[in-house]
């Protein structure tokens, strides 16, 4: 925790640059003990942090400074600011340590004094400097592009600090920054790290047009349309912020998804070569035979600087098929618009000046393609696109459903913030959880319900029974379902999440069978909670959670035998409904299901049979899912959609 923790930093830089300068004063626990800028090298052994803090906040207050300006009565024993022109260079025995630069050394001078500053084993190194200074070791000097800093570059194997920021932009070539995330370092990409300054341009460019209307009308002059922006600074930041923590957090939640779903990332990058402009070859993304080796040397898939090149082609590949589509006209998308907007500016603009932006369908579409991205990761619309074959925009608009449904927006904001108790690796294991309930709902609905339709009214027409269910789901949950579901609670709260949160989350789990239920109920006219008990009553019978679990339990990372699972999964919820709703068409106990009958006898017996394997087979669970088919037959059929 970086507001709690002091850590130590290098950095390229001084106080004087607006992103050197801001990013040193991020936290008061920063120690930083070395920095260089075009004109000296700082090194400050052992920094108090709250002293040196200070210190850094004056000099950054005088505007154009050096880190000549720097008090020498706050820095500590052994400090040093060496010009980059000095010929020769002693260090300091503090200084010598904690460079980790051996005592046997060679002579320095200046510019290699720089070299010893990037190889300093540190926690952070913070780039907010100008200049490429981090090379592959494959690459040459050519290769970076840089001559005026050939002198002071150095390879990426060389370094020793485990975490990198860029503020600035090029300061490692992109193989650098591969070869450092594969040695085990943490780093993004400058396009990433540093895209704030892309977005506030962006937000301000579309609050000039949002104003446009009212100043052409002459309800507002320019200049208090400058003032209004002025004003705005702060809220429009706190929404860069957001989206910028969005996208850190896209790739580390796709980070985790590599160990587990590694077929997936390769078929999206197949698919963008194919159709949306991606030069696997020009953006240094491996092929499968280089990640394959890599995987069997060194246990790497994946690594950060490539997710974040393959987010940007997703987001931009998606952004691009809605605009192709209705989906940004669609009602139920129009708070995309309004949330992208400061409050205050939208006051002052007024209704119509929104509804006259004329980037109002790009907006929609960059904000929704976050927002998806941002939770489902990379894969996910290709993924499901390809399962269905439903469109993009189709995908997309299901999976909007689903997150309505959810009320996604609010959970994610409480698992994301720490005051609930929850560590970052539990936020994100939970996070994950979330985006695999939305994927099974994003697919309930693209199975069960006609998506082009107007999606606020789908949405409406569900809302108020999942709400119900939800409330009351601890009142008809049964069997192996409630096991789960209590386990599950008592575990979240182990870990610190409020009981309220616990629940929530846990029972969202279970929303794409609360769908199923809602559906049934609507279907039969049956009350909800009445419906829920019938269907877990069938779970309960014919062993639907175990079969559930143990169907994609039994296959590998192979993408046949996954689409295989899905779809086997897919009759097995199929059948289930239908028994559900046949419960509750038919008079008298079980709903005219005989549990003592031939065919639910020689179930029970085939799934003795199943469970006593020792590795259960994806060939037995198909027969018993035929087996359930085959009961379910025997009452009222569904439509097939509604």
């Amino acid at each position: 925790d970086i507001q709690s923790e002091a850590f130590t930093v290098v950095g390229i830089g001084d106080m004087s640059g607006d992103v050197f300068g801001n990013g040193m004063l991020l936290s008061r626990q920063i120690k930083l003990i070395a920095a260089f800028d075009h004109r000296h090298v700082f090194i400050d052994p052992d920094p108090d942090p709250e002293i040196s803090f200070r210190e850094r906040e004056r000099i950054f207050g005088l505007g154009r400074s050096s880190w000549e300006d720097y008090d020498r009565s706050c820095m500590s024993e052994g400090a040093m600011l060496v010009p980059r022109g000095a010929k020769e260079v002693d260090l300091t025995p503090e200084a010598r340590k904690v460079l980790g630069v051996p005592d046997d050394a060679g002579g320095l001078d200046g510019e290699s004094l720089i070299k010893v500053v990037l190889r300093a084993p540190v926690e952070l190194l913070w780039n907010g400097g100008i200049g490429t200074y981090v090379k592959a070791p494959e690459e040459s000097d050519a290769d970076a592009g840089d001559p005026p800093n050939d002198a002071v570059r150095v390879n990426s194997d060389e370094l020793r600090c485990r975490v990198v920021g860029e503020g600035g932009n090029l300061g490692f070539t992109q193989l650098a920054r591969i070869d450092f995330a594969i040695r085990g370092g943490r780093m993004n990409t400058d396009a990433l790290d540093n895209s704030g300054g892309v977005d506030l341009s962006d937000h301000e460019v579309n609050l000039k047009i949002l104003f446009r209307h009212s100043v052409r009308s002459g309800a507002m002059d320019d200049e208090r349309r400058d003032r209004v922006l002025e004003g705005l600074t702060d809220p429009v930041a706190a929404l860069v912020l957001a989206d910028n923590e969005n996208q850190s957090l896209a790739i580390s939640l796709d980070e985790l998804r590599t160990k587990i779903g590694l077929d997936d990332f390769r078929d999206v990058i197949s698919s963008l070569e194919k159709t949306g402009g991606l030069d696997r070859a020009a953006e240094n993304l491996p092929t499968w035979e280089v990640l394959c080796d890599r995987l069997e040397e060194r246990g790497q898939s994946l690594v950060r600087p490539e997710l974040c090149v393959l987010l940007a082609y997703a987001k931009l590949d998606l952004m691009s098929r809605l605009l192709g589509s209705e989906l940004p006209d669609d009602p139920a998308v129009e708070d995309y618009l309004r949330s992208y907007f400061p409050a205050a500016a939208l006051e002052e603009a007024g209704e119509e000046s929104l509804d006259r932006h004329r980037l109002h369908r790009q907006i929609v579409a960059l904000q929704l393609t976050n927002d998806l991205v941002g939770i489902m990761g990379a894969t996910f619309v290709n993924r499901v696109s390809r399962d269905t074959g439903r469109t993009h925009a189709e995908v997309a608009g299901a999976w909007l459903i689903a997150a309505r449904l959810a009320d996604y927006d609010a959970l994610v904001r409480r698992v994301s913030d720490s005051g609930d108790g929850l560590s970052t690796e539990i936020a994100y294991r939970w996070l994950l959880g979330l985006a695999r309930v939305l994927e099974r709902t994003t697919r309930w609905f693209l199975l069960n319900i006609e998506v082009d339709q107007d999606l606020a009214t789908i949405i409406e027409r569900h809302q108020d029974g999942l709400g119900r269910l939800r409330a009351d789901f601890v009142e008809f949950v049964a069997g192996d379902d409630r096991v789960v579901y209590e386990r599950r609670i008592a575990e979240i709260e182990r870990h610190g999440a409020e009981p309220d949160l616990a629940k929530s989350l846990i029972t969202l789990r279970f929303l794409d069978q609360l769908l199923e239920i809602l559906r049934v109920a609507q279907e039969t006219g049956a009350e909800p909670l009445v419906a829920g008990r019938a269907y877990y009553q069938i779970s309960e019978l014919f062993h639907v959670p175990w079969l559930r679990q143990a169907i994609f339990g039994s296959v590998g990372e192979d993408r046949w035998e996954q689409r295989a699972a899905q779809a086997l999964a897919e009759d097995l919820s199929r059948a289930h409904y239908s028994l559900a709703r046949r419960v509750l068409e038919s008079p008298g106990e079980n709903g005219g299901i005989d549990t003592d009958a031939s065919d639910v006898t020689r179930f029970r017996d085939l799934m003795e049979e199943i469970q006593a394997e020792e590795a259960v087979s994806i060939s037995g669970l198909a027969v018993a899912v035929r087996e359930i088919t085959r009961s379910a037959a025997n009452g009222p059929g569904p439509p097939a959609r509604y």
